[in-house]
C-alpha cells in the first residue's frame, strides 16, 4: 500500500509548549523557545528585511505545507533557496510521493523506479517525467522579449501552476521573490537548458535585486533552514549593511569541520555578516521536527 506524503497544516496550539521548553533551561529545548521568541520580534519590525532560506530536501516532506504558509502569509521579504525546490513544489503539484524507508534495499528501487530521498519514495513518473513535461509544456507557452531573472522565472512557473497548494504559486500571487543562485543544479534548471534555447536567464538581475533592497534595509533578519549556497546566499549579502540583527538557524551540521553548512551564527560576526549584538539562536535538530513546531508558536503570536 502507497501511502502518499501530506503537506503539514498548522491545526495545534503549541505556544505554551515552547514557553515551557525555554524555561526548561535544557538544551535544544531552550533554543527552540528562543528561536521563536526572535523570529516574533522580527516578524513584527516593521522596517525589517527579513530573509528565509532552506535546501529543497524538506518541500519533498510535510514541511511544503510549513514554507507554503510562511509565504502566503507573507511573513517574509526575500527567498533564497535551490533548484530542488523548484523541482518538488512542481512535481507535488502534479504528482504524489509516498512514504517510503531509510533501511531498502536501493538496488531494488531502481529498477522498480523508485527514487529515495531518506525515507520518501518518489516514483520515475512523480519527478523526472511529470519535471519533463510540465517544462517542455511551460517553455513552449512563454513569451518573453528579455531576460529573466530567476526570481521573474519562479514568478511565471508559480502562474503556471496556478495550484494553491504550490509554494511557487503563493511567490506569484504575492510577488514575493524567490532567488535560486545555482539554477542549474535541478531538473527544472537542467530543462531550461535543454528546451529554452531562445530563453535566457540573467542571475545579476537577482544580485541588482538583493543589492537595491539590502543597502536600503535599516534592520535585517533571517531564518536559515540547513546550509549550503542558500544559507551563504543570505549571509553574504548581509554584510553590505553591517551584518543580520536577528538571526535563527535550523542545523544538523557540525562546525567543527570547517563548513559553510556547519558554521555557528557566532562565527558570522567575525564576517560581518551577523551583527555584533545580534539577536540569535542556533537549533541542532531534524528541521522536519523543528519547523513546524516553531511556526506553530509563532503563528499563535503573531495572530496572521
Amino acid at each position: 500500500m502507497q501511502i502518499p506524503v501530506k503537506d503539514i497544516e498548522i491545526k495545534h496550539d503549541v505556544d505554551e509548549l515552547l514557553r515551557e521548553l525555554k524555561a526548561s533551561g535544557g538544551f535544544m529545548a531552550k533554543e527552540l523557545g528562543e528561536a521563536v521568541d526572535i523570529l516574533e520580534e522580527m516578524i513584527k519590525q516593521k522596517d525589517c528585511l527579513k530573509f528565509l532560506s532552506f535546501p529543497a530536501c524538506i518541500i519533498a516532506t510535510g514541511c511544503r505545507g510549513i514554507i507554503r504558509e510562511l509565504v502566503r502569509r507573507k511573513l517574509f521579504d526575500v527567498i533564497i533557496t535551490t533548484c530542488g525546490t523548484l523541482d518538488h513544489d512542481l512535481a507535488r503539484s502534479f504528482k504524489e510521493y509516498f512514504h517510503g524507508s531509510f533501511f531498502t534495499d536501493d538496488s531494488e528501487l531502481r529498477r522498480k523506479g523508485i527514487c529515495r530521498l531518506g525515507n520518501v519514495f518518489i516514483p520515475n513518473e512523480s519527478y523526472g517525467i511529470i519535471i519533463e513535461e510540465k517544462m517542455r509544456e511551460f517553455i513552449k507557452g512563454l513569451t518573453v522579449d528579455k531576460e529573466l531573472s530567476t526570481y521573474e522565472l519562479c514568478w511565471k512557473l508559480g502562474e503556471f501552476i496556478g495550484n494553491e497548494d504550490s509554494i511557487l504559486y503563493w511567490c506569484f500571487r504575492n510577488r514575493i521573490p524567490m532567488i535560486i543562485p545555482g539554477l542549474t543544479d535541478g531538473a527544472v534548471g537542467y530543462h531550461i537548458w535543454e528546451f529554452g534555447k531562445k530563453l535566457r536567464i540573467d542571475q545579476f538581475k537577482d544580485e541588482d535585486l538583493l543589492s537595491e533592497l539590502v543597502w536600503k534595509a535599516k534592520l535585517s533578519g533571517a531564518l536559515v533552514i540547513g546550509g549550503g549556497i542558500s544559507k551563504h546566499h543570505v549571509i553574504w549579502w548581509n554584510q553590505f549593511k553591517g551584518g543580520l540583527d536577528y538571526v535563527v538557524y535550523l542545523s544538523t551540521a557540525v562546525e567543527w569541520d570547517g563548513s559553510l553548512s556547519g558554521a555557528h551564527s557566532r562565527e558570522g560576526i567575525s564576517w560581518g555578516k551577523v551583527k555584533e549584538g545580534a539577536k540569535q539562536a542556533v537549533v541542532y535538530g531534524d528541521a522536519t521536527i523543528n519547523l513546524p513546531i516553531l511556526v506553530a508558536s509563532l503563528f499563535k503570536r503573531i495572530k496572521i
